[in-house]
């Protein structure tokens, strides 16, 4: 075990991935918006707003590369938001299978949301999700997009939960990778 462990990147190096894997899958979201056409529903909004705070943070823990407890603060709020993004993308999934007469009707655009409701009733709006939602635009092996973003913050969870969790040290060792602020 102690092997395996020693060929697993050092925190900031993993953060530094999962930051550029994120930034990705942003490319991929607005490639499908922009180019294929996708029109993103209100749920999908959020979902990307989840994915841009894991990024973010993690691109954040690796300029500042924390140790001990600083990447762990950083690896628990990349969690929370991964287990967030995870909760949009099930409900998500829930409401494309419903059976269409059970389907929520279709409500405006969250730009006129913004706009004419209150923040905390255009959240409440939204994680109800609607019509919009429930559409399946498009599939790949079929699973729709939805379902492929859950795979995705199933994996970055993982990872934020193995960064909290992973040893301090490999062998007695203090991690090579880590900056010494306290060397003469």
């Amino acid at each position: 075990m102690r092997e395996i462990l020693q060929r697993l990147p050092s925190p900031r190096p993993t953060n530094a991935i999962v930051a550029a894997s994120c930034a990705a899958m942003m490319a991929i979201a607005l490639y499908m918006e922009h180019v294929m056409l996708l029109e993103p529903c209100p749920l999908c909004v959020m979902q990307r707003v989840m994915m841009i705070a894991v990024g973010g943070i993690c691109l954040i823990a690796f300029l500042h590369g924390p140790r001990d407890w600083g990447f762990r603060t950083y690896a628990g709020l990349s969690l929370l938001c991964a287990v967030g993004g995870g909760g949009l993308s099930s409900r998500q999934l829930w409401l494309q299978s419903l059976p269409p007469d059970q389907v929520p009707a279709c409500g405006a655009s969250l730009d006129y949301l913004l706009e004419v409701f209150p923040l905390t009733e255009v959240l409440a709006m939204v994680l109800s999700g609607d019509g919009t939602c429930a559409e399946v635009m498009w599939s790949f092996l079929g699973i729709s997009i939805p379902g492929w973003t859950l795979v995705a913050f199933i994996g970055l969870g993982a990872v934020a939960t193995w960064q909290m969790l992973r040893p301090l040290t490999t062998h007695g060792q203090k991690d090579i990778n880590a900056p010494d602020y306290y060397a003469a």
